[in-house]
């Protein structure tokens, strides 16, 4: 299912010689952009599958109605749910801004520089200077070209000024209508007992199918953010006996900025903090696997392009896979039975050319009793020994008589010839069997005269064979006569 692309058409020579690269999620992005009512409808019967959710969460993700989070209709107004409102409504070019690819490539800086900076002690828990913080903000907000390198700003005001940049979108990096997926994902995704019943659990491998899918259906700027601040929460955590930050450590730092709904307190998540938690503690270290669409995703892609029928589900792709199976149980049989007789075929000619040379050397041969007995013998078994019809006909076989001495008183007696009566074996001789050996010994010889040498010896063994045999035979019976 991956063998996509076979080649690639390039009209710059300078690029020739650069390598291909190969993405195999190339249909799923290309049914995403095209027909993106299509592709949404696909991935979200497949997370469905996986989770349930009622009909009015399920029409939050299809984007059908407004999310109802938890909080909205709270009429409490605390300090901190103010202050945010206010940080939100200062909006400038990056910062407050809704997500877009040039915000992207700003804040891809901050990411860049903290991979070469992971070291440092309690990253993006130790807060850095406000006043260095204030100036990389406007830099970044007015577009101008900021040299991290130079030992101006620390790694920890780039961390905060990172936290800060997440916090002051409009809506969370996963988005308000993915919320009820992500909670039930971390809350109902769990292992079942021999009795059927749910444990606490998790269920990675369901977990992270189910994440695969719903950042499938992500706007593309969030999605493309989310891969790198995940990879760089990722390399931060396998650092931690440096900087003292595990992937829990990180989730409680990111967790508010990335999946709580804004405008909500820790009060009006109340239980669900831990869970919300959890998601983000796996999602940090799982993050290498969840930017890779599903193969059944990407089979029903690939077949909605190229094949006649779409399948919706994995079901349907493992039930493709099991009846292709089984289809080609009977083609292989076919091929090996073809190959079977091919080698069969090759075999009989090479034999049946081996005999025709010799039947020709033999017609050769100058006058002599030898060549009579083997021209007896070639007409003894004409279908065996004589491949080739453009051979000159050979001699009418001769009446066989009695030679014994009471068949001459019989014919001297009753002046008729007596035929003498041959048993069935006699009158339907068994065909010679030409043996593997002989074959390949008439292959390998180089000359038509030792090939001929060879069969001649043989025949001539078999001929002295059946007349010793005629002739005990014959003086049984005279005797008996007699």
């Amino acid at each position: 299912s991956d063998a996509i692309c076979n080649f690639v058409i390039c009209n710059d020579s300078s690029l020739r010689s650069q390598p291909i690269i190969f993405n195999p999620d190339f249909f799923v992005e290309k049914l995403r952009h095209e027909k993106p009512e299509v592709f949404t409808e696909l991935v979200v019967s497949n997370i469905t599958r996986l989770i349930d959710l009622p009909g009015a969460e399920l029409a939050q993700l299809m984007g059908e109605e407004d999310p109802k989070l938890p909080g909205a209709n709270s009429t409490a107004s605390g300090f901190f749910r103010s202050l945010m409102s206010l940080k939100r409504k200062e909006k400038g070019v990056v910062f407050g801004s809704p997500l877009t690819e040039e915000g992207i490539a700003q804040v891809s800086q901050l990411i860049e520089y903290l991979h070469k900076n992971l070291r440092a002690e309690g990253l993006f828990r130790v807060p850095g200077n406000s006043i260095r913080q204030q100036i990389l903000k406007d830099a970044l907000n007015s577009g101008t070209d900021i040299d991290l390198d130079s030992g101006e700003f620390h790694s920890n005001d780039v961390a905060t000024l990172l936290k800060m940049f997440l916090g002051e979108l409009p809506e969370p990096l996963l988005t308000h209508k993915h919320f009820h997926a992500h909670l039930k994902i971390a809350a109902d995704l769990t292992l079942f007992d021999e009795k059927g019943n749910k444990t606490s659990t998790p269920d990675k491998e369901r977990q992270i199918e189910a994440l695969q899918l719903l950042f499938l259906i992500l706007p593309a700027p969030n999605r493309s953010l989310l891969k790198l601040l995940l990879d760089l929460l990722y390399q931060t955590a396998k650092k931690q006996d440096k900087n003292k930050m595990s992937a829990h450590n990180l989730a409680l730092m990111f967790a508010p900025h990335i999946l709580w709904p804004r405008n909500v307190t820790a009060n009006d998540l109340q239980e669900n903090i831990t869970k919300l938690n959890n998601g983000v503690t796996f999602m940090i270290k799982h993050s290498q696997k969840l930017f890779k669409a599903p193969v059944y995703i990407r089979e029903c892609a690939r077949l909605h392009y190229l094949g006649s029928r779409a399948h919706t589900s994995k079901d349907d792709l493992d039930l493709l896979t099991s009846s292709g199976s089984k289809e080609l149980q009977p083609l292989n049989s076919q091929k090996r039975s073809r190959l079977d007789s091919c080698h069969q075929e090759e075999t009989q000619q090479r034999t049946e050319e081996a005999l025709k040379e010799l039947f020709h050397h033999v017609h050769n041969m100058p006058d002599s009793a030898k060549k009579k007995k083997l021209i007896r013998q070639f007409n003894k078994h004409p279908t065996a020994l004589t491949p080739g019809s453009d051979v000159p006909p050979s001699p009418a076989p001769r009446r066989t008589r009695s030679r014994s001495f009471s068949g001459l008183i019989k014919r001297k007696v009753l002046g008729t010839p007596v035929i003498l009566e041959r048993k069935s074996r006699d009158t339907t001789p068994e065909p010679v069997r030409v043996s593997k050996e002989n074959v390949q010994l008439l292959q390998k010889c180089g000359s038509p005269a030792h090939m001929s040498q060879v069969k001649l010896k043989s025949l001539e063994g078999q001929k002295e064979g059946s007349c010793r045999r005629m002739r005990a035979r014959l003086l049984s019976k005279d005797s008996s006569s007699l």
